[in-house]
């Protein structure tokens, strides 16, 4: 009797709990209260673990507030004239709202070729740093592309150049307990890790355990930085060697971006522990240069809510002639899905590319769920072959290019820390665009009769999973 009036007290007070939290979708609080009920005990110890936002009060007011007071480097409005349309200033207001990053003019990029040549780009850049070297990335290996990168971010602290690397806690968690890690801190380069677990069942009282910073950012000498996909491993990804090669798009940047990118790092780096850094982003900005409009798009649990469904949404709606999505991980928001499938029943050409084989089961068996709904619209659905597409990329109009960590699923909506970078420019996207076409050729289309004919077996897998979406 007791064992059941303690179920009973249990489950209200977490119910009521999952009903009170605030910014929370209503499909988010229907799945959390299915797995409450359908798992006596393990799913309100579940939610505990898992189902909240908060990173604890302590810690989200310390980043919140670095971040806030944090210098940043004025830019001129760039939408003068009648150069660009209302169209473009729109979504640049929208990033500019979720993260406080203008958009600046006076940039330039250039795709990287692949994973193995991004690393050796990167290398060469650390080799060449005469200031500061700044590295965040939510999974570092010591394979070979992380040693690689190891030992030229050693080489730089040997000659005199500030260091600093910041890796996720658990993403990192084999990396930042190695002897890489170590020998980097002896040989002078300053090491932080983000959102730090500690004890799990106080870390349980105080936050969710699994709220992670996804970033990949580097900066060298306020002049350079890159943004894409790639964590600091090989292709070939070896916890996960099944599902390889990982492929991923990177752009390496120039121009006003970088102090923006720069400025997000220390805001990570200082809210976590790390040294004042702010005199770096005062230092003087170059004369203004020639190039594209563009500005970083920084979302996470202390960031505004639904921030990150919020930018794919609009540049899904303001799609006129083409859409092209590329995504490893799709469980989307409903306001995502009707966006997709909005854009195609208004006449955009939509393509969208996931994986063949997921890494993570149940994701892959939700994404698979919505199939059957995009295709109907009309959207061009195609499977990925040779490895893991892990590119995060959306191009729209052979103009506008969103590029970064995030995914298209609930983890990049909700729970983790992500760095993207909205660009307008028709040669990048073109070149962008591009990559996507070789992905495209290395992929097979997905037909509305074969997801039709799919058996119940396999619905009631994938639409069970997609009723999880939300807790996945």
């Amino acid at each position: 009797m007791i064992a059941i009036l303690s179920h009973i007290a249990i489950t209200l007070v977490v119910g009521a709990h999952i009903l009170l939290r605030r910014h929370r979708e209503p499909e988010t609080r229907a799945a959390w209260l299915l797995v409450l009920v359908a798992l006596p005990w393990a799913g309100a110890l579940a939610y505990l673990l898992v189902g909240q936002t908060s990173i604890g009060r302590a810690r989200a007011r310390r980043m919140k507030q670095v971040f806030a007071d944090l210098p940043r480097q004025p830019d001129p409005d760039p939408f003068t004239g009648d150069a660009h349309d209302e169209r473009e200033r729109s979504l640049f207001r929208i990033g500019q709202s979720i993260s406080g990053y203008t958009p600046a003019a006076g940039n330039s990029a250039r795709l990287m070729a692949d994973s193995d040549s991004t690393i050796a780009e990167m290398i060469a850049d650390i080799d060449a740093a005469r200031d500061h070297v700044h590295i965040l990335f939510y999974i570092w290996l010591d394979d070979n592309n992380g040693t690689r990168m190891a030992e030229a971010v050693m080489r730089a602290a040997a000659r005199g150049v500030a260091c600093r690397v910041m890796v996720d806690t658990i993403g990192s968690r084999r990396f930042a307990q190695g002897p890489l890690w170590r020998r980097m801190g002896e040989a002078g380069v300053q090491t932080r890790v983000a959102l730090p677990v500690g004890n799990p069942l106080m870390r349980m009282l105080n936050g969710r355990i699994d709220l992670r910073n996804h970033r990949k950012i580097l900066v060298v000498d306020n002049a350079i930085t890159y943004c894409g996909s790639q964590n600091c491993a090989d292709p070939a990804f070896l916890p996960k060697a099944k599902y390889g090669p990982w492929v991923d798009a990177v752009l390496r940047f120039t121009g006003p971006v970088v102090r923006q990118n720069q400025h997000l790092f220390a805001s990570d780096w200082m809210g976590g522990g790390g040294d004042d850094i702010t005199a770096i982003l005062r230092q003087p900005a170059p004369p203004p240069a020639p190039g594209f409009i563009a500005q970083v798009v920084a979302t996470g649990p202390t960031f505004r809510a639904a921030a990150m469904p919020e930018m794919f949404c609009s540049l899904i709606f303001s799609a006129e002639t083409s859409l092209f999505i590329t995504t490893p991980y799709y469980v989307p928001t409903q306001s995502v899905q009707a966006a997709i499938c909005a854009a195609a029943g208004r006449g955009v050409d939509v393509t969208i590319i996931f994986p063949a084989r997921n890494d993570d089961f149940a994701v892959g068996a939700a994404c698979r769920s919505h199939y059957e709904s995009l295709l109907e619209a009309g959207v061009k659905v195609h499977e990925f072959l040779p490895g893991l597409l892990h590119t995060k990329s959306v191009t729209l109009d052979g103009r506008l290019t969103l590029i970064g960590s995030a995914n298209m699923d609930r983890r990049s909506f909700d729970l983790n820390y992500e760095n993207n970078i909205l660009l307008t420019d028709a040669e990048t996207t073109a070149t962008v665009r591009a990559r996507q076409a070789q992905y495209l050729a290395q992929s097979r289309p997905v037909l509305l009769d074969d997801v039709r004919a799919w058996g119940p077996v396999r619905r009631i897998a994938n639409n069970a999973l997609a009723i999880l979406g939300p807790v996945l």
